[in-house]
């Protein structure tokens, strides 16, 4: 078995147990765990917990499948369902690391998920927007700025989904077009 892929999750960071973002954010990092995926957080509450609890929900599941990169110093402050806690002490400038993941799915947020977007967008990530409240849902189906990325990906944009099955699909489907298109690791 070869490496698998890490997804970042990113949202609102002060979404609770049922919330809009909540729920979507729980049943996408199931479905992406489903998918093959790792997926990555910022390691604390709210959109983060709620993936990284979905993650673990999956029946594909395996320890190491989530992988939170922490603002502080000290990898105890990681949600209970962080299975690899990276604390950086880097504050918000450890944003520029989770968007480093290989594809970027945002689930509604505030400056701190706009400046993950954008940041991966500059990375020439796969970036999927699903549409609720927040700036997930304001750049959905949008380009980040009108400068093409890739001659190879023609409808390039923040690809808008309506449901966590429907991001967890975009990333499965568009992915390896990324990564090719970016020079970057593909499976064997």
């Amino acid at each position: 078995m070869g490496r698998r892929h890490l997804v970042a999750v990113v949202g609102d960071g002060a979404a609770r147990e049922g919330d809009a973002a909540w729920v979507a954010a729980e049943g996408l990092g199931e479905r992406l765990v489903d998918a093959g995926f790792r997926v990555m957080t910022g390691g604390l509450g709210g959109v983060m917990e709620a993936a990284c609890r979905g993650a673990r929900r999956s029946r594909a599941y395996r320890p190491g499948d989530t992988v939170g990169v922490l603002p502080g110093d000290d990898a105890s402050g990681a949600n209970p369902f962080v299975d690899v806690a990276l604390p950086t002490g880097l504050g918000y400038l450890r944003n520029g690391l989770v968007a480093r993941a290989d594809a970027l799915v945002a689930v509604g947020g505030g400056a701190g998920t706009l400046s993950e977007m954008a940041l991966a967008w500059i990375l020439r990530r796969l970036v999927v927007a699903l549409r609720v409240e927040g700036w997930s849902g304001r750049l959905a189906d949008a380009a980040v700025d009108p400068r093409p990325r890739f001659a190879t990906i023609p409808d390039d944009r923040v690809f808008g989904a309506a449901t966590p099955e429907e991001a967890a699909a975009i990333v499965a489907a568009r992915l390896p077009a990324y990564l090719a298109a970016r020079g970057g690791w593909l499976p064997p």
